[in-house]
């Protein structure tokens, strides 16, 4: 037996594919496809979220700077306002790669759940459904694998004249 994909709770393996408990024999799942819902709003929300918050220390150090210029006072305290907006503005580069770091999973979980169907037994099941776009890929590129390295058992089939059917030279 060969192992596709194995985690917490979905098992992709050469004979059947396990979520949450439920076994599905390959050898009864004919066809699998999926489908995207939704976008999640939260999911973009928290997005815009990130974004603002690497955009708000940037924005506060030219807003200090400009202050600094439109107030017309001593070169010392001019000078105070414009390195203190810079520190600021500098400040955010720690911060930043946390941020992108977090704007970067979001992405790679994606926005929208996902849901991988199947006929099994001759109906459409829905095997699972997720958010995290890069876990559902990999499950569903498993399956994929599992299927092809299993192809269906063809039965005999008689044709009309009582022979086994042959491929034709022409079409």
């Amino acid at each position: 037996m060969i192992t596709y994909y194995d985690d917490k709770s979905v098992q992709v393996t050469s004979t059947a594919v396990r979520v949450d408990g439920r076994s599905y024999p390959l050898a009864e799942l004919t066809v699998v496809w999926h489908r995207r819902g939704d976008r999640s709003w939260r999911v973009l929300a928290g997005r815009g979220a990130i974004g603002a918050a690497l955009a708000g220390p940037l924005v506060a150090a030219v807003l200090g700077i400009g202050l600094a210029v439109w107030l017309h006072r001593s070169a010392v305290v001019t000078i105070a306002i414009v390195g203190a907006s810079v520190l600021v503005g500098l400040g955010i580069g720690p911060l930043a790669d946390v941020l992108f770091e977090h704007l970067d999973r979001s992405y790679a979980r994606g926005s929208r759940e996902l849901e991988m169907w199947a006929r099994w037994r001759g109906r459409p099941v829905r095997l699972l459904h997720m958010g995290d776009a890069l876990r559902f890929g990999q499950i569903y590129r498993a399956v994929q694998r599992a299927m092809e390295s299993n192809p269906p058992r063809r039965q005999n089939v008689i044709g009309t004249s009582g022979s086994s059917p042959r491929p034709r030279s022409r079409p």
